[in-house]
């Protein structure tokens, strides 16, 4: 990191410390000294199946219950240290793998859509393929949104792949032969 950019990290943390700290909120409960928010109970609500439940007063009361019930369990599998199983621990890296793995292609996905430009030769590329295969007896115009839309997707895919292509490119990955014979 260069010196300006170090000098300015630490202006940002020492205003961010020297911040007026914020009011606590208040808690609509305390579970076993764990504080329960009206913000955190109304997000949980709505997202919640409850939410859709036309017995609105009842529905919330259920789903308060139902928090409540799922914050004890939670407390009493961490006194019993479930959230330190090597197993347990494992899920969760999956999870987080998997999880920032979609992410990350819903984020180069919309990139990559924002960038592209679809050309009507490619569209009527596209079409002419169809009715040479017989694939279809419809018109240009009928098929035009379809084959847009076709051609898109394409585009996408050839343009994800090409960046993955790049990532391993610009990576360095070691394969240990030996080992992968042994597992086939």
């Amino acid at each position: 990191m260069d010196i300006k950019k170090g000098v300015a990290c630490l202006l940002c943390l020492l205003l961010v410390g020297c911040s007026k700290p914020q009011e606590p909120k208040e808690a609509v409960a305390s579970i076993n000294g764990y504080a329960v928010t009206l913000d955190e109970f109304e997000a949980g609500f709505t997202q919640s199946p409850f939410a859709s439940r036309e017995d609105k007063a009842k529905a919330r009361k259920d789903y308060f219950n139902n928090l409540i019930n799922q914050k004890l369990i939670l407390q009493d599998a961490q006194q019993k240290n479930i959230d330190k199983d090597k197993e347990f621990l494992k899920s969760i890296e999956h999870f987080w793998e998997q999880s920032l793995l979609t992410v990350a292609l819903g984020v180069k996905t919309k990139e990559i859509a924002g960038s592209l430009r679809i050309s009507q030769e490619n569209i009527r590329r596209l079409y002419d393929q169809m009715v040479k295969e017989g694939a279809t007896t419809k018109s240009y115009e009928e098929l035009y949104p379809q084959l847009k839309w076709q051609a898109q997707k394409q585009m996408e895919s050839q343009a994800l792949n090409d960046w993955i292509e790049t990532l391993r490119k610009n990576a360095q990955i070691k394969v240990s032969k030996d080992l992968l014979k042994g597992n086939q």
